[in-house]
């Protein structure tokens, strides 16, 4: 099949034996595939396989045509100007060169059919908004968005016939996510995406979830495959429920053929002693009712066991989805109570804020990327200028000591409370048991955000002012679900620095802010 990628058999464990993928086999065709799961189930890995950044240790890859792909941790040396990380610097030369009289075959041989190269590059970085860049400038100049989108367009400039992209929305203001949107839409090539971007992902025609090392496909765009879940689920719930019921039957059923046969065994017995059978005629009684008991018993071993596997494939079909529950009355804030305010408060931008945040409000923070949005709360936080408890989140999940485990860390930050106390906290986050005592080094992304989040939210004092910087970012989809959860239970004040426009419209924000370089201003919801 030309423009697509196939894995068959594929084998690869980690240096520590942790196995990721043990014969994983499936084909993704010319169409738009989005790949969805829970942080840690390998989705990166995958797409670092498939672009040979990493090596299987069975089965093999094959993609049909010229493969591109945009990592996640896209890096391009500041040095570079454009033209070098699109990857056309030497055509670009080639060019000057003969147009300057030096017709040497060399260089009609790196130009190849590109002698429109500059053209077709100027074109498309208008197409991602980069029009304004210029092939010569220098990539030290350009913001992280901004090399992101230059780093996909190296990519589409090759004409890729598949193309990878992990998370390419990360760290993406609105406009630079639009240009984004419309460069997949016109893709037509085999493209495989990565992300948690809802609106990305409604844009695909086929979802692959990754569970357990194994893809399971679905057709249409995101909203779909949640509608398809949702219907699965509730029948492999019921399923479950059916399964469960008649393992306890069975184990009924066993319990009481157990009863019957030392019943009979006793009475045989009796019989026997009261000399109202002779002896070999007993024996024979006997030898047939234990034959005839175990064919009894083993038949209902066999049932019991029969339903004890249905329960247990039923239980696999089941996801563990859990949310997390919170009851926190003491961040609950007055509605007229004012909690922050900000007079002429200039920002290392340049820009001066006014602000006043009253009760329980839930504040959108938006703007285009080098606006001063993490400045803006940074500034908050180090300055102390609520009037209310407040906790920051910051984009880098760094607020948590990696050497202590979780419930040390929340012993820091709430020595107040008891151990016992905090633990019972912590299962509200889905720590419960043992899983409290987990490392920080030791988390996933999605675990560490959770622990985080979980870290904020229990610490002493309650916090009445809650402000997050672009949570979304790197959160699988389960995460942002159980970041929305811990939200709508939260009854104090919220301020969202995000670019995620369908994040922000489900958790109920009150007022949304735009900030700019050199303005803070109020506007419509998007």
């Amino acid at each position: 099949m030309s423009n697509s990628l196939t894995c068959t058999d594929l084998f690869f464990a980690w240096p520590d034996g942790d196995v990721l993928f043990d014969g994983l086999n499936f084909v993704a065709g010319p169409v738009r595939s989005g790949l969805v799961g829970r942080n840690g189930a390998g989705k990166s890995t995958l797409l670092r396989l498939i672009a040979c950044r990493l090596t299987p240790q069975r089965g093999t890859i094959r993609v049909a045509g010229e493969l591109g792909y945009l990592p996640q941790d896209l890096t391009l040396d500041t040095g570079l100007r454009v033209d070098q990380a699109l990857g056309i610097d030497a055509i670009r030369r080639a060019v000057t060169a003969i147009e300057s009289g030096d017709a040497s075959e060399q260089n009609f041989a790196i130009v190849g059919d590109e002698w429109d190269v500059d053209e077709r590059a100027e074109a498309l970085l208008g197409k991602l908004g980069l029009g304004a860049i210029d092939l010569d400038r220098s990539v030290g100049e350009l913001s992280g968005g901004e090399t992101i989108l230059l780093g996909l367009a190296a990519e589409l400039l090759r004409r890729p016939d598949v193309l990878l992209l992990d998370e390419p929305t990360n760290n993406l203001d609105l406009r630079a996510r639009r240009h984004l949107y419309d460069a997949v839409d016109q893709f037509r090539g085999a493209l495989l995406i990565v992300s948690h971007d809802r609106e990305l992902l409604d844009r695909v025609d086929q979802i692959g979830d990754l569970r357990k090392g194994d893809i399971t496909w679905y057709g249409g765009n995101l909203t779909a495959y949640e509608e398809a879940v949702a219907v699965e689920q509730e029948a492999a719930e019921r399923t479950l429920r059916a399964a469960e019921s008649d393992a306890r039957k069975q184990k009924r059923d066993l319990v009481e053929a157990r009863m019957k046969m030392d019943q009979r065994r006793a009475r045989g017995q009796r019989a026997f002693e009261q000399g109202g059978i002779p002896k070999i005629i007993a024996g024979g009684l006997k030898r047939s009712a234990q034959v005839s008991a175990g064919k009894h018993l083993g038949m209902q071993s066999d049932r019991l066991e029969s339903a004890q596997d249905a329960v247990a494939e039923a239980e696999a079909k089941v996801h563990e989805d859990e949310a997390i529950r919170v009851d926190l009355p003491k961040t609950a804030v007055p509605a007229g109570r004012v909690v922050l305010r900000l007079e002429e408060h200039k920002l290392r931008t340049g820009a001066t804020v006014d602000l006043e945040i009253r009760g329980p409000e839930r504040i959108a923070l938006t703007g285009p990327n080098g606006a001063g949005k993490t400045t803006l709360l940074q500034s908050i936080t180090s300055d102390s200028l609520p009037v209310v408890p407040f906790r920051y989140l910051p984009q880098r999940l760094d607020l948590l000591r990696d050497d202590l485990s979780i419930v040390d860390n929340l012993a820091l930050l709430a020595p107040g409370t008891e151990n016992q106390e905090r633990r019972s906290r912590l299962a509200r986050f889905l720590f419960r048991g043992r899983a409290a005592d987990q490392l920080i080094s030791t988390l996933s992304g999605g675990e560490r955000f959770r622990a985080t989040l979980a870290a904020l939210l229990l610490a002493e004092p309650p916090p009445q002012l809650l402000m997050l910087d672009e949570p979304t970012n790197s959160l699988d989809l389960s995460s942002v679900a159980q970041l929305k959860d811990a939200l709508s239970s939260y009854s104090g004040a919220v301020i969202i620095a995000s670019h995620d426009v369908p994040f922000l419209r489900e958790i109920g924000i009150t007022r949304w802010l735009e900030l700019t370089p050199d303005s803070l201003t109020d506007i419509d919801p998007l």
